[in-house]
């Protein structure tokens, strides 16, 4: 038997101890959360109340805004308030909660762009059968089942982590609770709960992105086939904004994992998580207003008719 005391609460490094840092820090995090924040609200806020974006696309985009909104949130506040107060530890519960929350959100956001890409490709390649295929039951089934997958993929690791006991150290070289920097500080051997991780971490990005690149292929050979430069333009930019996404996601996924040496490793991993958490989900609103006529135009008609009723 071993004696050790069972630790309830965790310290966490942060990313910085220059003060003149975590003030720009804290500016930088505010401005992209409020940002984040904000932009997918309006989206989804659009999306539930302009008539001309009842589509599945929407659908889509709908929940996918919801889910970047629930990723930051489980990861911006809490570090703000760290920086904001000085107050670097957090219990161990909160600590378990915040692991659960970013992981299912983050999975569940894999599983989602398939489906997007897949919801694109019977757009592109089977425009008669659209509506048919694609009815308010199948979309509503295909989000319960990227629910249902990330829940799947995280319990079975997740669940092995709340076995682990923490008797040598409580400090967390992390800005949050994340998997990886919490194994390092556990005083059981941790390979099987390592090894899993990895596994599911990589089976849904080879899944999701196996679904992603098959469905681009079919909808890219039958934009090459469309007769008029025209047809092919259109058909590519109501894709562009999908393929950017796709792209920022898998892109910082991919570049989280290749490591220029073992020393650089944390500041890197810590570097690259303070951007999926707070950068990318600002970024969606604007790639998709932006670059889309119909959500620009239902933005436009919503601000009028605030402006007409609070006139009246």
């Amino acid at each position: 038997m071993r004696n050790h005391t069972a630790i309830t609460t965790f310290i966490l490094l942060g990313l910085t101890e220059d003060p003149q840092l975590k003030v720009v820090l804290f500016i930088f995090l505010l401005t992209t959360y409020m940002l984040s924040v904000t932009g997918n609200l309006t989206i989804i806020i659009l999306t539930l109340v302009d008539p001309h974006l009842k589509t599945p696309m929407y659908f889509f985009l709908q929940n996918f805004s919801f889910l970047e909104i629930s990723f930051t949130t489980a990861c911006v506040p809490r570090f703000l308030y760290s920086i904001s107060t000085g107050d670097r530890t957090v219990t161990y519960n909160a600590c378990v909660i915040q692991l659960f929350l970013t992981g299912i959100f983050e999975v569940t956001e894999f599983f989602l762009l398939a489906i997007m890409s897949y919801d694109r490709y019977v757009a592109i390649c089977k425009p008669l059968h659209y509506m048919i295929i694609m009815n308010n039951k199948v979309c509503k089934t295909m989000i319960i089942c990227c629910w249902m997958a990330g829940f799947m993929v995280i319990l079975p690791p997740f669940s092995l982590v709340l076995n682990l006991e923490f008797c040598n150290s409580n400090v967390i070289d992390h800005f949050g609770c994340d998997a990886p920097p919490m194994l390092k500080i556990s005083c059981l051997d941790t390979w099987l709960i390592e090894k899993m991780v990895i596994a599911c971490a990589v089976l849904t990005f080879i899944i999701t992105l196996v679904c992603v690149v098959i469905s681009y292929t079919y909808i890219i050979n039958t934009i090459l086939k469309f007769p008029s430069v025209q047809q092919r333009k259109k058909a590519f930019s109501t894709c562009s904004s999908h393929m950017i996404v796709v792209s920022i996601t898998y892109g910082s996924c991919i570049f989280i994992y290749i490591k220029p040496s073992a020393k650089q490793k944390v500041e890197i991993n810590k570097g690259v998580s303070v951007l999926i958490s707070s950068v990318s989900p600002m970024l969606n609103p604007f790639i998709y207003t932006l670059r889309n006529k119909q959500v620009k135009q239902a933005f436009n008609d919503s601000f009028k008719k605030i402006a007409f009723l609070s006139k009246n």
